[in-house]
């Protein structure tokens, strides 16, 4: 068995990340009930039961501890997208893969989804968490440069890969910050259950976006 990957102090890669997105939850919680400025690396600490200097071993500024939940509201796009055969379009891709989620089997808890939308719409008017949140668009412009490039047969550095990655990632962020605020403002989740409309909804918009370039079955 291969062994597994030791971090700072010997604590395995998949502990770190359990921890640091315990750490964002909290901090998260905190951010959106008292806001960025009232709230200290000391409470967060707290919040989670560990020392502050833990903290600052593993984030770089409180802040930053926003992070690992920001990126969990593109988590289950990316999956679907990672697994995207080549004879299916977008639409039906889509479609299948978020009809066929449940709370079972959803990659990212929905509270987990809910502290996201928080943190991207609290990020429009605090500049640090804006940050956090373009960090975690520019990780998605990255994986889809991945997915775009395998799916046209092309390396992902080629410039008209990089320009319809860019494109499909602005997309991804303006939805996501759209639908987060209205969630947040009081819509009915019932207008996002309909998973074949939302599939719809954002295949045409990366289509558009790219100029058709992504989206199609490709043989």
């Amino acid at each position: 068995m291969e062994p597994r990957k030791r971090g700072a102090g010997g604590m395995s890669e998949q502990r770190r990340l359990r921890l640091r997105l315990e750490i964002s939850r909290e901090a998260a919680r905190l951010f959106w009930e008292q806001g960025v400025a009232a709230t200290s690396g000391d409470q967060i600490a707290e919040a989670v039961g560990l020392s502050t200097r833990t903290i600052w071993r593993h984030f770089r500024s409180k802040e930053a501890c926003a992070e690992p939940v920001v990126m969990q509201g593109v988590v289950t796009l990316m999956r679907a997208l990672r697994g995207w055969p080549r004879e299916v379009s977008l639409e039906d891709h889509l479609a299948a893969e978020l009809g066929g989620l449940t709370r079972e089997n959803a990659p990212v808890d929905f509270a987990d989804e809910m502290l996201a939308m928080k943190m991207i719409r609290l990020a429009d008017t605090e500049p640090a968490l804006r940050t956090a949140w373009l960090m975690a668009c520019d990780q998605t412009e990255g994986q889809l440069r991945v997915v775009i490039g395998e799916r046209l047969g092309r390396p992902d550095d080629d410039l008209e890969v990089r320009m319809a990655a860019a494109a499909a990632a602005a997309v991804v962020r303006v939805l996501d910050e759209h639908i987060g605020a209205a969630i947040l403002g009081g819509a009915d989740l019932a207008e996002f259950a309909d998973a074949r409309a939302v599939a719809d909804r954002l295949a045409r918009a990366i289509r558009t976006a790219t100029g058709g370039l992504v989206g199609d079955p490709v043989a």
